[in-house]
């Protein structure tokens, strides 16, 4: 394992060491989660918790978001909305519908978010990074920002993840 941030092959400039962050959190991330069963990924810790099935789509959800974001300069339409919802926002809805599934099913959707991401961050230049941008609410932003909120998102609930995954030694 790397334990430096540096310029990756193909990426223009910082967008290179935003990208060996995001390598180095998703490395974390799968090195953690590899022996999870589906009963594992199903765990509900207590009541109002979130599985670590759900939180899986959730980070792949925050992925596809910000690409919509960032590089489509658009908000989800309906049927991406329709797609995401329950994983975005988590949750009850997100309890009752994202269950019942392998460790490859969110690998795969980790994998395919991310790998989409890294190709549409290879067409950028630095520049891209510092773009300003401005929310429906005055809030202004920059996409470096955006994708720096991936990576903390990421690690946030990769936290909750290892606490769960301490909760199932217990069980």
């Amino acid at each position: 394992m790397v334990y430096r941030i540096i310029q990756r092959d193909g990426f223009d400039g910082r967008i290179g060491e935003l990208v060996s962050m995001l390598e180095y959190s998703r490395k974390i991330l799968l090195e953690d989660i590899k022996d999870f069963s589906q009963s594992d990924l199903d765990f509900i810790a207590y009541e109002g918790a979130n599985s670590i099935g759900s939180l899986l789509m959730h980070i792949a959800s925050i992925d596809f978001v910000h690409q919509i974001i960032t590089f489509e300069r658009r908000d989800l339409n309906k049927d991406e909305y329709s797609l995401w919802e329950s994983a975005l926002f988590l949750g009850e809805r997100a309890r009752n519908e994202i269950k019942n599934r392998p460790l490859n099913f969110y690998l795969e959707k980790l994998f395919e978010t991310r790998e989409k991401t890294l190709a549409l961050l290879r067409a950028k230049d630095e520049e891209w990074l510092f773009e300003e941008n401005t929310w429906e609410n005055g809030v202004s932003h920059n996409n470096f920002w955006l994708w720096y909120h991936v990576m903390e998102d990421e690690i946030n609930h990769r936290g909750q993840i290892r606490i769960i995954k301490r909760m199932l030694l217990c069980k």
